[in-house]
């Protein structure tokens, strides 16, 4: 089995590299050409032409344009990284029959009211990148290819930047910090996101009919300011030498930025679990173990 995965560097397709190593052979891709092949999503010529030069059995897709507020004056970029290559990717994979396995986010909800969000509900994204998001979503979906869609929230992993290392930094320099505590969601390692692909591909590839949307998040739920209090817990406790003597909880009006940002980023992930026979792990297991490969680095 031949595997294309797109995104490469980043949090989630480094954690896919090794996820889904076993399964067949892989071929990863970041945005430089090596011998005319290249996962640049903002060339759509040379993406279509890679995707028809490799012939994969399943088309794998971790690159996304992910920066929220700038994705406010960047509308085209966003658009064309997160729906237009996404569109291409899914009309390629019609061609060859591919599978392909995306992933999204709770920003394609309106993040009102207080219950996790289900795959049947509304979308309503309250900003740009979520509405990128959410053509992507509906590309595939149009397209007719067979594809597997992950919803994720608050994504974060030892490799690269992530909340808990800012928290970790700042910590380490002021006395006082302000975090919003009421935007609620749960953190989500990459890893884990990356354990569920393989194992749910292992299952689709066979059984057709278990294409579809799915919510892919850490069991539990936690605001920012919740999410930072435990990483210092947990750098106390491990000897970590912290600055910071008050962690004050504020509103997201507070803290004013360029693009809105749900409050309710929860995601009900029965259906996943359901049907994958997967149990999800509490976000707290994740975080603590993150934080302990950044502090034995």
């Amino acid at each position: 089995m031949k595997i294309l995965l797109f995104g490469k560097n980043g949090q989630v397709g480094w954690e896919l590299q090794r996820a889904l190593a076993p399964l067949g052979e892989l071929i990863a891709l970041d945005r430089h050409v090596i011998d005319g092949i290249s996962g640049d999503l903002c060339n759509l010529d040379l993406l279509r032409a890679s995707i028809r030069t490799i012939k994969p059995e399943i088309i794998v897709n971790a690159a996304a344009y992910t920066a929220v507020d700038k994705a406010e004056s960047e509308n085209q970029l966003a658009d064309l990284i997160n729906a237009r290559a996404t569109e291409v990717m899914a009309e390629e994979a019609v061609i060859l029959g591919a599978w392909l396995i995306h992933y999204s986010t709770d920003y394609v909800f309106s993040g009102a009211g207080s219950t996790p969000w289900q795959e049947s509900d509304c979308v309503s994204p309250v900003n740009y990148y979520g509405l990128s998001k959410l053509a992507g979503e509906q590309a595939i979906q149009a397209s007719g290819c067979k594809y597997l869609i992950f919803r994720t929230s608050w994504v974060y992993s030892a490799f690269g930047h992530n909340f808990a290392k800012t928290m970790l930094r700042l910590a380490k320099e002021r006395e006082s910090l302000n975090v919003i505590a009421d935007q609620v969601g749960t953190p989500t390692g990459a890893d884990l996101i990356a354990d569920v692909t393989a194992h749910a591909i292992r299952k689709s590839i066979t059984k057709p009919e278990l294409a579809g949307i799915y919510h892919l998040a850490a069991a539990g739920e936690v605001s920012w300011h919740g999410y930072a209090c435990h990483v210092f817990n947990i750098a106390k406790l491990q000897g970590e030498k912290l600055l910071v003597e008050d962690v004050n909880p504020i509103e997201t009006t507070a803290y004013p930025t360029p693009a809105r940002r749900p409050l309710n980023s929860r995601l009900n992930t029965q259906k996943l679990r359901k049907t994958f026979s997967i149990h999800l792990p509490d976000w707290q297991c994740g975080v603590t173990r993150m934080l302990m490969e950044v502090f034995n680095k």
